[in-house]
């Protein structure tokens, strides 16, 4: 049996999987429905009003406290102060208690906050934030300064960003590198285990209904294994571009859904100018995002979900030739999804910071992690040199492990009843 046979073998095998066509044409869908779902969720918060009473007798937060459209602020000030906290427990979700105290300066560390619940941390910070702005400006005077023109010699700066090729560009361009950053090194790190545990399973699947015996008669193991990780990485892939191309076209739709609700719904001075900020926001980001290496960005990440799938896969199968359950292959993931874990931390706390640091730079060379770590430094403009560098070293880490994995899996996809031990594996790599 060729190559060829077994890689479409597998390839028709999962792409004819009822599961697998549902999910790919149905996950697109749920992420969308998802997305809307947390928008709406987080509109109908914003409604919410939190009421919280007040109690302060001398009225030295009584400026500071201001109600807004989220939080409206009652002075129950004129009841006895137990009335007030029976009223504020009954009636309202926190209670301001402000002691009548003679010097200002004890408000930082008198002042209470009641509540049935454990308090909004933002609402806490709120009233912590008026309380120091009260002391401040009470300390300022007393040493003769005038508060009122500390505020106005205050200055916003807003830096201008360009390169020394003469190229304007703006902060929304560095977040929107972290976030298509942070987005394809998770999705290589999902798709690595989801087709992984995949090619395990399959394997798993044919040695406990000894198919295996009569397919490893006319083909060689070595073959049999490269051919499940093509055949299923072609899947992967195939899964991955329907997923693009339903994605793009469903939020295309929904741009433009949005834009007629915001045409049909600006019917006032206010609402317009928010259309028109958000729209321009929109812009924005979408003139960044066309500035970015977009065609580098989408070759690296199929050129590194084959290879860190290849890499990956190797050892995923020759776990499924060891062990003869699922339950018996947990103790062999650990190290398969550190290395995984690794990179993704690597990622979000050293290349986002520093995409071009040492550690960034390291952990995107080694083969373990650099299908993750590179993905996320590659928005940021990285030198061809590193990423040829980079992919050079994955996949002779690849073909290395291969060698390795098929040691394991020649002798493991015929062994039954025992289950194995790291040092019966290592027995199996010197036969």
């Amino acid at each position: 049996m060729s190559l060829s046979l077994i890689i479409k073998r597998e390839f028709n095998a999962k792409v004819r999987n009822k599961s697998f066509i549902v999910m790919t044409f149905l996950s697109p869908m749920l992420f969308v429905a998802m997305g809307c779902l947390i928008a709406y969720l987080t509109s109908v918060n914003n409604d919410v009003v939190n009421k919280v009473a007040i109690h302060d007798a001398k009225g030295w937060l009584h400026d500071e406290l201001k109600s807004t459209d989220k939080l409206k602020y009652t002075d129950l000030s004129t009841l006895p102060l137990d009335v007030a906290k029976k009223t504020a427990s009954e009636e309202y979700e926190g209670f301001v208690y402000v002691p009548p105290v003679d010097n200002i300066s004890l408000l930082t560390s008198k002042v209470e906050f009641l509540s049935n619940e454990s308090p909004n941390l933002e609402l806490v910070g709120g009233i912590e934030d008026a309380i120091d702005d009260k002391v401040t400006k009470y300390n300022l005077k007393e040493l003769n300064f005038d508060y009122g023109k500390i505020e106005n010699a205050k200055a916003e700066s807003k830096l201008h960003l360009s390169k020394f090729s003469g190229e304007e560009s703006h902060k929304e361009g560095s977040y929107l590198k972290m976030g298509l950053g942070a987005m394809m090194g998770y999705l290589i790190m999902m798709f690595i285990i989801i087709y992984g545990n995949m090619v395990m399973r399959s394997v798993i699947e044919e040695k406990t209904n000894r198919i295996i015996e009569i397919i490893i008669s006319s083909v060689k193991p070595f073959r049999l294994m490269m051919g499940k990780i093509i055949g299923t990485s072609l899947a992967g892939v195939l899964q991955f571009v329907i997923w693009a191309v339903l994605g793009v076209t469903l939020f295309l739709v929904l741009t433009m859904v949005f834009n007629i609700q915001v045409g049909a719904a600006s019917n006032t001075a206010a609402v317009q100018q928010a259309s028109q900020e958000a729209m321009s926001g929109a812009q924005l980001y979408i003139s960044e995002f066309f500035k970015l290496p977009l065609a580098t960005m989408f070759i690296s990440f199929l050129v590194y979900f084959i290879g860190g799938f290849f890499l990956y896969s190797s050892i995923y199968a020759a776990i499924g030739a060891a062990v003869d359950s699922e339950t018996d292959s947990q103790q062999f993931l650990l190290p398969i999804i550190l290395p995984l874990m690794l990179g993704v931390y690597v990622g979000f706390f050293s290349v986002i910071s520093e995409p071009h640091g040492t550690v960034a730079t390291v952990f995107s060379m080694i083969p373990l992690t650099s299908p993750i770590v590179m993905l996320m430094r590659i928005p940021f403009g990285v030198p061809l040199w590193e990423i040829l560098l980079s992919v050079a070293i994955l996949f002779i880490t690849f073909f290395g492990v291969v060698w390795f994995a098929a040691k394991i899996y020649r002798i493991g996809i015929l062994m039954y009843g025992k289950k194995p031990t790291y040092k019966e594996i290592f027995k199996w790599l010197k036969y």
